[in-house]
C-alpha cells in the first residue's frame, strides 16, 4: 500500500508506522486519519507482522489534529436540516473514533515510541496503543480545552484507565504539559529514554522479544487484557476458559514445550 501521510515498513516481524508530516508536525489530517486506520487494518491482516511500533518524523510526535481539518468540518457537514447537521457531525466523529480503535482492534501489540510533543488529537491515539514509550524531551498536553471543546475521540474514556481518575481531569481541564518524568510516574509511559535514538533501539527491542513469542498465544493475551479492562472479573474468566477452549491445543504450545526442553530458541509459524 502506498501512503500520502504515513510510512509504513516490516522488518523481522516487526512493522512500523511513522506519521510522516514533519513539516506540519503531523498534524492530523482528514488523509491521516483515514490511513492511520488502513495501516492498522494491514497490520492486523499481515501474518508477517507480529508487533508494530508507532513512531514520528520531525521535531514532534503529534501536534494533534490539523486545524485546518477543524474549520473544512462546518462546509463538510452543512444542511439545510439542523438536524441532518449535527447526525452528520455525529457519524464524523464516531468514524474518528473508529480510526483510533483501529489500533485497539488489531490482534497484534502496537507500541508507541513518543519523542517532542504529543498534543491533543496525539494523547487520544496513543491511549489505544498496547504500551508508550517516551525520549527524555517528550511533553503530553490535552490540548482542546485550549481550543474551546471537550476532547471526543477516546482520550477522557482510555486515559483514566491508565493513569487514574484525577491525574486525569486535571490534565483534562489545565491542558498543561506533563513532561516525560511526570508521564512515568503516573503510568502514562512505561519507559523513558535519554535520547530520541535510544527510544526507537529500546522499543525495537522490546518488539523484537515480542515477535519471538507464540503469535497466537500474543494475540490472545492481547485480546484478554482488553476484554477485562471493560468487563468484570468473572466474565473475563469465563471468556478466556471459552478462548483457550478454542486456542490452547496448538502447535505453538508443543513447538514452545519442546524448544524449552531442547534448550533451543523456539521457531512459530505466523
Amino acid at each position: 500500500m502506498t501512503y500520502e501521510t504515513l510510512t509504513v515498513t516490516l522488518e523481522d516481524h516487526v512493522a512500523t508506522v511513522r506519521l510522516n508530516r514533519p513539516e506540519k508536525a503531523n498534524a492530523m489530517n482528514a488523509a491521516m486519519w483515514q490511513e492511520i486506520r488502513k495501516a492498522f487494518q494491514w497490520v492486523d491482516a499481515t501474518p508477517e507482522a507480529r508487533v508494530a511500533v508507532l513512531q514520528g518524523e520531525g521535531k514532534l510526535f503529534t501536534a494533534g489534529i490539523d486545524l485546518q481539518m477543524m474549520m473544512a468540518i462546518g462546509p463538510q457537514i452543512q444542511n439545510e436540516c439542523d438536524g441532518r447537521t449535527r447526525e452528520a457531525l455525529r457519524r464524523l466523529i464516531l468514524d474518528m473514533q473508529d480510526t483510533l480503535t483501529s489500533l485497539e482492534r488489531c490482534r497484534k501489540p502496537v507500541l508507541a515510541a513518543i519523542h517532542g510533543g504529543c498534543v491533543g488529537g496525539g494523547i487520544d491515539l496513543i491511549t489505544c496503543a498496547d504500551m508508550r514509550y517516551c525520549s527524555q524531551d517528550a511533553y503530553f498536553t490535552i490540548k482542546e480545552i485550549d481550543i474551546g471543546m471537550t476532547a471526543d475521540v477516546g482520550t477522557l474514556q482510555r486515559l483514566p484507565k491508565l493513569v487514574g481518575e484525577g491525574i486525569t481531569r486535571e490534565l483534562a481541564y489545565t491542558g498543561r504539559k506533563c513532561e516525560a518524568q511526570e508521564a512515568r510516574q503516573i503510568g502514562l509511559v512505561n519507559r523513558v529514554f535519554e535520547t530520541r535514538e535510544a527510544l526507537y533501539a529500546g522499543v525495537r527491542e522490546i518488539a523484537a522479544t515480542i515477535a519471538a513469542k507464540s503469535p497466537l498465544s500474543i494475540r490472545g493475551t492481547k485480546e484478554m487484557i482488553t476484554y477485562a479492562r471493560d468487563h468484570s472479573v468473572a466474565d473475563s474468566l469465563n471468556y478466556i476458559a471459552t478462548w483457550n477452549a478454542a486456542m490452547l491445543m496448538s502447535k505453538d504450545l508443543t513447538e514452545a514445550m519442546m524448544a524449552n526442553m531442547s534448550k533451543r530458541p523456539a521457531v512459530f509459524k505466523d
